[in-house]
């Protein structure tokens, strides 16, 4: 049995901190993804919040089939799209700062990359909600094509379908707008 699900039973079982090292091995990815979908600080906070609690409460509905990562963010994309409906919410953009994230000693060095980092968040942005998903989904959460059609219920094909013509809109507005970097390669 891994580690994880060894966690899993352990929470099952009534154990609460064990519940504590799922939310610390997710909460980063977590909330990087939910504030990429939401472009709020305190609406992903919230967000975060309360999808780890229906994390928990519905723990017992994980078939351990499947990866619990898949599960686990099956649960978070399905809490995110269910409140973007019930609410009609609008996504606001707004900047997201990177100095938490990135503390290098040298200041060239942290400007560029806040620069890529906010041009990249800016493609991001534009692109359609399914291709958005997707690309946060592979390259920030680094699910596999399996895990993503899993996830969203969708072929593999139609995820690299969809992956493919985002990293193509992207690279086309990255050439049309004259960024200073190349930002969607491979």
């Amino acid at each position: 049995m891994t580690q994880e699900l060894e966690l899993i039973e352990s929470v099952l079982a009534g154990n609460k901190q064990a519940y504590a090292q799922i939310i610390d091995q997710y909460k980063n990815q977590l909330y990087a993804l939910v504030l990429r979908m939401t472009k709020n600080p305190q609406t992903a906070q919230d967000f975060v919040q309360e999808i780890f609690i229906k994390v928990y409460q519905q723990l017992g509905k994980y078939d351990k089939k499947g990866s619990f990562s898949s599960w686990f963010y099956r649960v978070a994309i399905n809490y995110c799209m269910d409140e973007f409906r019930k609410k009609s919410y609008q996504m606001k953009q707004v900047e997201i700062d990177d100095e938490q994230v990135i503390n290098p000693n040298n200041p060239e060095i942290v400007f560029l990359k806040k620069e890529k980092s906010r041009q990249l968040e800016k493609l991001i942005a534009m692109l359609p909600e399914d291709e958005r998903l997707i690309i946060l989904l592979r390259f920030v959460n680094e699910l596999s094509y399996q895990e993503i059609s899993e996830l969203l219920t969708i072929s593999i094909s139609d995820v690299r379908n969809k992956l493919h013509r985002a990293k193509k809109k992207m690279r086309m507005t990255v050439k049309q707008g004259g960024y200073f970097y190349e930002l969607c390669e491979g």
